[in-house]
Order: structure tokens, then C-alpha cells, then sequence
């Protein structure tokens, strides 16, 4: 049942905080991962349920009213109640009042990965805390963490969505994997030119990173031979240990898939990345959050150095 207050929906009150953080209702339905017809229905039915008149319309603009500004910090009030609410319910729910829930965003490759080793070490120093593991993109990470879905997450920067604070920054680039005995692991480093009639294994055009490669390719006037696309770089690494092709992938997460039994070439011209490990922004952060932060940032950068 949806949480509600004197009759008012914490959904409304949602798709309040969105547009007014926004400036429309398409910009709210991005963040909240919901049609632009159901925040503005859901928008009405808040102004409705509230008495007040929080939107001018005009030529298409929402224009807050004074009214909006002045219940603003109370929507957020009870959204911030609401949330702490939910997380006590889903502690009790557990492990009853000794144990803490951390939940936590990254990639399927990370999760799959780093996260067992990062996970059994914290709890092992940490025994009454419950860690919920959200396996998805760095975007639908951000939405998380806005969301109070995830309390820590991996993000790419800068971040797309406000309201984010990244507490620590990860720098990587891209690599060119091939399989162990590829007649192109004499090189030391990968350009376009190599890989002509070289069967790619490549990332899904959907995502940033493929976004940079194929505009690096049409720069470089290069056709790749596309074998396969995937959306997860562990699954790139298991085409590439088969030997089905050759992948371009990002150095820091490839570097958790090494024993999978690939190498790896620098590639040129450089793509560089830059993650953070991130929360939101006006979240109290607890000492357990905050200790996870530390272990999974340095987990994160050890296998980055030896790449």
C-alpha cells in the first residue's frame, strides 16, 4: 500500500519534488522512471489534494508558485520520514533491531566479481550487518540512489541526475582484450587500423561507453566487423577468453575479470573514464556506510594498479 499522509500520497509528493527539482514534468518522469502523463496526473492530484494552486501554466511551462516554494522543505520532510520509516521496517524485516542494512549499487561485473570478497570481509568485521546487492547501469544507479534504493552506488562523472555527492573518484581508460594467443598480442599498443577485419566483440549502443567507441570509429573513418553485442563487460571478457573476438572494454573492470584468461593492450586513441562511488547528497551518513565506502574504494583501486 502506498504510504500516505492526511490523504496526500508519498507519490505525489515524489512527483512534486521532481518537477520543482526539474523544471518539468518530462524532466521529473527521467528521474523517477515514469511516464510524463503519470507525473502530471500524479501532480494534479497534489495540487488537488493540498487545496493549493502550486503551477502556473504557460505555453507549455510549469512556473511554481509562491505556495510551491513555501511547502517545499515540508514534502521533503515527510519524504525523508517516509524513507527512514521504510528502512526501519526493512531492518525489523531481516534481522530484527541487531542487525543494519546497507544497500548498495555497481555494475553485474563488479557485483558478480569484486562484491563477494568486499561482502564477506565486511560482514566477517561487521556481523550484524546485511548488505542488499542492486545489480545495474551507472544511470539506473544514480536513479537508485535519488530514489533511497541504494544508500552507496558506482557512478560515472560527472553524474547526470542533482541531488548526488560523489565521496570518491576512480579513474580508468579503455584497453583492447584479445584472447591469450592473438596474432595481435605482439603489439604494444591497439589503434583502429589493427583491428580492421577483426571480428569485435562490443558493448551495446545503448550505453555512453559504445557511444564513445563507435564515434572514435567514425572519426578514424574505421568499419568495425561487429561479431556480437553484450551489455556487461564480464560477458565481453567470456566471448573474448573463448576466442570469438577482440573487445573494447573499461581497464578498471576488466581488471576483476583477469581470471577468465585474456590479455590486454593498451588502446589508442585514449578513452578515458571517470567513476566515483557516490551517495545522495543530503543523506546522514552512518559510520557503517561510511566504513563500506572505504572498503569498497579500496578494493575497487587495487586491481587498477596492477593493470
Amino acid at each position: 500500500m502506498t504510504p500516505q499522509v492526511s490523504g496526500i500520497q508519498f507519490k505525489q509528493m515524489e512527483a512534486f519534488q521532481a518537477v520543482m527539482d526539474r523544471g518539468s514534468t518530462s524532466g521529473a518522469a527521467v528521474l523517477l522512471g515514469l511516464s510524463q502523463s503519470a507525473v502530471s496526473r500524479l501532480l494534479a492530484q497534489f495540487e488537488r489534494d493540498v487545496g493549493l494552486c502550486l503551477f502556473k501554466r504557460s505555453k507549455g511551462r510549469l512556473i511554481p508558485t509562491d505556495e510551491a516554494f513555501a511547502i517545499l522543505q515540508d514534502a521533503q520532510g515527510l519524504m525523508e520520514s517516509v524513507q527512514c520509516l521504510r528502512r526501519h521496517a526493512e531492518q525489523l524485516r531481516i534481522g530484527g533491531f541487531q542487525r543494519e542494512l546497507i544497500k548498495v549499487s555497481l555494475p553485474s561485473t563488479l557485483a558478480l566479481k569484486l562484491m563477494p570478497s568486499v561482502v564477506d570481509g565486511f560482514v566477517r568485521n561487521n556481523p550484524g550487518t546485511v548488505i542488499e546487492l542492486l545489480s545495474q547501469t551507472y544511470r539506473n544507479t544514480e536513479r537508485a540512489l535519488l530514489s533511497r534504493e541504494a544508500d552507496i552506488g558506482l557512478v560515472r562523472v560527472p553524474v547526470v541526475l542533482p541531488g548526488l555527492q560523489v565521496l570518491a573518484t576512480l579513474e580508468s581508460e579503455a584497453i583492447c582484450i584479445m584472447p591469450n594467443r592473438h596474432p595481435l598480442r605482439r603489439l604494444k599498443v591497439v589503434n583502429c587500423a589493427d583491428l580492421e577485419d577483426v571480428p569485435l566483440i562490443l558493448l551495446g549502443r545503448q550505453g555512453p561507453m559504445r557511444k564513445e567507441i563507435d564515434h572514435l570509429f567514425r572519426q578514424a573513418r574505421f568499419a568495425p566487423r561487429v561479431l556480437c553485442e553484450v551489455h556487461a563487460v564480464e560477458v565481453a571478457c567470456a566471448f573474448v577468453a573463448r576466442g570469438l573476438g577482440l573487445s573494447i572494454v573499461n581497464s578498471l573492470v576488466a581488471s576483476h575479470c583477469e581470471d577468465m584468461g585474456f590479455i590486454s593492450r593498451p588502446f589508442l586513441p585514449q578513452i578515458p573514464f571517470h567513476m566515483g562511488v557516490a551517495t545522495l547528497a543530503q543523506a546522514t551518513k552512518r559510520p557503517l556506510e561510511q566504513a563500506f565506502i572505504s572498503d569498497l574504494v579500496q578494493a575497487l583501486r587495487k586491481p587498477a594498479q596492477a593493470v
